[in-house]
């Protein structure tokens, strides 16, 4: 019988909660999970972007006119803006599963490689993201 009994308590979610900071590799692990979901929610958008954009030049007009001007009552915007999210999941979603490869294959499981290659994950998938969301939006 140990001398101290742990004692567990209930936490307040109003009050522990915004308190809490989540390091650098949880925040690689939740943002993995949503960017997954998100993958998954939108399949049927880039299947249906792919298969417009690869049938016909006609086809491919009219994907890049619905980037442009709109799909019925969404406008261009909106449709980018769903464009640079999936671009966000895919590359952070990619960036968190080599990370994780990575660290499966060699046992680099240390508290300092953890923090490093999450932060590089986060640095990575962000900035990436704001490249190729430049080109998207025209900036380049």
């Amino acid at each position: 019988m140990p001398s101290h009994p742990k004692t567990f308590r209930n936490i307040n979610a109003l009050r522990d909660l915004p308190t809490y900071r989540l390091p650098a590799a949880g925040w690689v692990s939740i943002l993995h999970r949503i960017s997954g979901a998100l993958m998954f929610v939108l399949l049927p958008f880039l299947i249906w972007m792919f298969d417009r954009s690869v049938t016909s030049e006609l086809s491919y007009e009219a994907v890049t006119a619905a980037l442009t001007h709109g799909v019925g009552v969404l406008p261009g915007a909106l449709i980018k803006l769903v464009v640079l999210a999936l671009l966000w999941a895919f590359l952070h979603h990619l960036l968190a599963g080599v990370r994780h490869v990575f660290m499966d294959i060699t046992h680099s499981v240390t508290k300092g490689f953890g923090r490093a290659s999450a932060q590089a994950t986060l640095v990575l998938s962000l900035a990436l993201t704001v490249l190729l969301g430049a080109k998207l939006f025209g900036l380049y």
